[in-house]
């Protein structure tokens, strides 16, 4: 029986997921994120985490690096500095013990789990924000600059739009509303300018922490907060913008309808898909958006017996 193994790298978690030939589900495991930019260990990261899943799955299931046909590591980050590339594709040879292995970016697993593999676009919004599409052979990225670039769209753009307007409303420059009493509850200060002091250095500012504080935006939106409502539709009208300039890259017809999915949590958000939707719909482009068919770790697994067939067919 073939062995294939997922690895859906993320910004706030590393999702494994082990099938075997038919897709059934052998093991699954979570883990911490492997976004290794600015993290103590460095790339290092990545192959802790590796180690980390690897002897999760094994105990699950029995089976143990060399029983595995093919390995996929989707790893956020990976091709965003060149210099690293050798060293992230080196990693997993390493800790497997073979070359049935291929890294990647985890815009990857996103695209292959939202449309089976299939031609289209797929637009991540989690802790960042990026999208892919391949058509006819040719793939095609935008976005997922980072944090300090953009990730426009993102749970930490959206969180951080929230923070500025929360110390707008804290200041008397904005009315305040639902928003700014959230996020006091979210961060559990009384005095406002706590804030600070609980963000910046009780939390390190560490990504993944500040991207949760989305949720307080979106939960402003839900009770009728304008300000909060903006900066949700700003978003949309942000992944929007990817969708567009990646079906630009794929050269595709203007008459052709391009299927479009979606992965992460900011589309989770009550109303937000709708929003995006109907933002979508109003370029006038032809778009089909479709719901994902499976999420980001099963389009890894599922990437790793495609390239693992591949390999056995020569």
């Amino acid at each position: 029986m073939a062995r294939y193994l997922g690895i859906d790298g993320g910004g706030t978690k590393t999702a494994f997921l082990l099938i075997d030939e038919s897709g059934a589900t052998l093991a699954e495991s979570r883990q911490r994120t492997s976004y290794y930019f600015g993290s103590e260990r460095g790339i290092d990261l990545v192959g802790d985490v590796l180690s980390e899943g690897l002897a999760d799955i094994s105990a699950q299931s029995g089976v143990g690096a060399d029983d595995l046909d093919f390995v996929f590591y989707a790893i956020p980050g990976y091709g965003e500095a060149s210099a690293d590339v050798p060293v992230l594709d080196a990693i997993p040879r390493r800790i497997l013990g073979h070359d049935r292995v291929r890294s990647g970016n985890d815009m990857i697993s996103g695209w292959a789990g939202s449309l089976g593999g299939a031609d289209g676009i797929n637009v991540v919004a989690g802790t960042g924000s990026i999208a892919y599409g391949e058509r006819a052979g040719i793939g095609h990225r935008v976005g997922g600059w980072s944090e300090l670039f953009g990730d426009e769209g993102s749970a930490y753009w959206i969180a951080t739009r929230a923070l500025g307007a929360f110390s707008r409303m804290a200041d008397g420059r904005l009315p305040r509303g639902a928003l700014h009493e959230l996020m006091r509850e979210r961060l559990g200060v009384d005095d406002d300018l706590d804030a600070i002091g609980v963000v910046v250095d009780d939390w390190s500012a560490e990504r993944g922490r500040i991207a949760d504080i989305s949720r307080v935006a979106t939960a402003a939106a839900a009770v009728g907060d304008p300000v909060a409502q903006r900066i949700l539709d700003e978003a949309q009208r942000e992944l929007v913008d990817l969708v567009v300039a990646t079906r630009a890259g794929l050269d595709a017809p203007a008459d052709e309808s391009i299927p479009v999915s979606y992965s992460g949590g900011v589309f989770s958000a009550p109303g937000f898909l709708d929003g995006f939707a109907r933002q979508l719909a109003a370029t006038g482009i032809p778009f089909d958006l479709r719901a994902p068919l499976h999420d980001p770790s099963v389009g890894a697994a599922l990437y790793a017996r495609k390239l693992g067939l591949a390999a056995a067919q020569g």
